[in-house]
This record gives C-alpha cells, structure tokens and sequence, in this order.
C-alpha cells in the first residue's frame, strides 16, 4: 500500500529497513494505550477499576497499559484526566530525564502535554515545569491538558524554542520532543506518508539542530537532555545528535529498558556518525507493534 501511495518514500525506508515486517507493520492499525496520572489517583487502584478494559502492561512504563475499547471517550476515567491518551513509545523520554521532586525542568515542544504532564507526575507537583510551544492554537490544547492531568507546576509559554538558547544553564533536565516528518506515526494515519518530501526532512533537520543547541545551552552542567521524534528519517535523528556532539561537550549515553531496539545508524547513505551515535534507540513497527520512534539521552 506504501509504494503506491508515496514510492519515493517507500524506496527511502527501503534504505532504512529492507525487513517485510516493516512494512507489515506499518499497514497494521495500531494498539490503543493509556497513561495512569498518578497526581490523581493511585496506580493499582485504577487499574483494578480498568480491569475490564485493560489488555496488557506497558513494559517499559510502569504506569502505561494497553487498552481494548474503541472509544477512549466512554472511559470516565479519561475524561476527567485519570488517565491519558498516550502511545507506548511517547512515555519513553520522561523515563530516561532522571526526574525528582523540586527539579527546574524545560519542555521544549510540549503540546499536546502527554510527556509534560507525565514529568511532572514524575515530580509529583514539587518543582518548575516550563512547559513551551510555539503556535497559539497548540498552546491552548497544552494548557487544557495540563489543567485536567492536575498539573500545578506548569509555566507555560509561547515562543520560538530557540530562543530559550538566551536562559544559559537554567534547567536540571531538558527534553526536546522535536517537530519531524512523523513517519512513525503511519500507523495512525496515511496523511503522513502522503505528504512526506525529502526536502521537508532536510527543512526540519536544520530546525531540529537549531532547537537542540539551545536545549544544550540552557542546561545545568552534569544534566540531562532527552532528544526524540517519530520519525524513521536519519536526517532527523541521528544527524542531529551526530551535530550536537560535534559541536558541543555533550556525551550520549546508553538506555537500558526492556523493549526490542536497535541502536542509532553509525552510517547511512554514505554519511558517518560518530560512535556514541550508536548508543541511541531506534524502535521499528514491528519490534514491539508500536509507532516508530528515536530516542537518545545526553548529558551536559
């Protein structure tokens, strides 16, 4: 189905992963997966209240469930923010920023507010959250999320990411969820791989640095930023943090959770990366039947 909606970019993910599987994977409707707000309620408590609609735990996250129900709406518990719609994958980032209580923690990208408001679960309302977006109509639907999830740290802000460039070594942690080419997200919708060019990859991969170096520059030093997208595109993920280590003290470190991945690309279409790029996760489709994701952890 791929190839004929969009055969550029079904020979470019050819390039990035020649398995059958994977394409599979990508036609496959993808699991429904929810998030404990554990600011609201207590984790076993509400899942002995979801029993029903539970179908299996999310291994990697403590508080993420898979769920069997077609409408999230007739779930109550959703609607008042005990839970939150969130793919499986997305819970990743907040795990590996090494939160506590009290913490000044930036979000770059944060809306809709999934990972902003699983941080400051994490901090169990103790702390600063700077929770920023860029566009008026994002920043709104972060602001009703955080309020429903009982979010009480939370600053939110609206501007250019790169700007926080100027806030020199302010922030314990820093995650930048970056704007990408979201081919990850096929499995949710087909619009994705319709619209995909290479030219907007190249576009994003030069914002992508951008935002990235300023994520870098106002971090604590010995603290850690999370660099993620949802998107296979190499271009995006491991170019950037290939950038970032070149261009900065940074170094990368490995991630240890129980989930299928395989290590950043340390060469692709001719380009080298450097070896810490390899300490990266790439997760595919069909390694774990979820979105595609990219992931790395980097310390100042």
């Amino acid at each position: 189905m791929l190839r004929e909606i969009n055969p550029a970019l079904f020979e470019r993910l050819s390039k990035i992963d020649r398995s059958e599987s994977f394409f599979e994977f990508l036609e496959k409707p993808l699991r429904k997966s929810l998030r404990v707000n554990t600011l609201k309620a207590d984790l076993d408590f509400v899942l002995r209240r979801l029993s029903d609609v539970v179908e299996d735990r999310i291994p990697w996250c403590e508080e993420g469930v898979y769920v069997k129900v077609d409408d999230l709406a007739k779930i109550p518990e959703h609607q008042l923010g005990v839970v939150f719609s969130q793919s499986a994958v997305s819970m990743i980032p907040p795990l590996l920023m090494e939160i506590e209580p009290g913490m000044a923690v930036l979000d770059l990208c944060a809306s809709p507010g999934a990972k902003a408001t699983q941080i400051a679960q994490y901090m169990e309302n103790q702390g600063c959250l700077i929770a920023n977006d860029v566009k008026l109509e994002r920043v709104n639907m972060l602001i009703s999320n955080i309020q429903k999830c009982g979010v009480l740290i939370a600053r939110v802000t609206m501007m250019d990411g790169r700007r926080f460039a100027k806030f020199e070594n302010r922030f314990d942690a820093v995650l930048i969820d970056a704007p990408c080419s979201n081919l990850g997200m096929i499995r949710k919708s087909y619009r994705h791989a319709r619209n995909w060019k290479l030219s907007t990859s190249l576009s994003l991969s030069k914002l992508q640095k951008e935002l990235i170096m300023a994520g870098y520059r106002c971090l604590k030093p010995g603290g850690v930023l999370v660099y993620s997208t949802c998107t296979f595109e190499p271009l995006e993920n491991e170019e950037i943090v290939d950038y970032l280590l070149r261009n900065t003290e940074a170094t990368a470190e490995g991630i240890r959770l129980p989930i299928n991945a395989i290590g950043g690309f340390k060469e692709f279409e001719g380009k080298e990366y450097l070896e810490d790029v390899g300490k990266c996760l790439r997760i595919h489709p069909q390694m774990n039947d979820t979105e595609g994701f990219f992931v790395a952890k980097l310390r100042k």
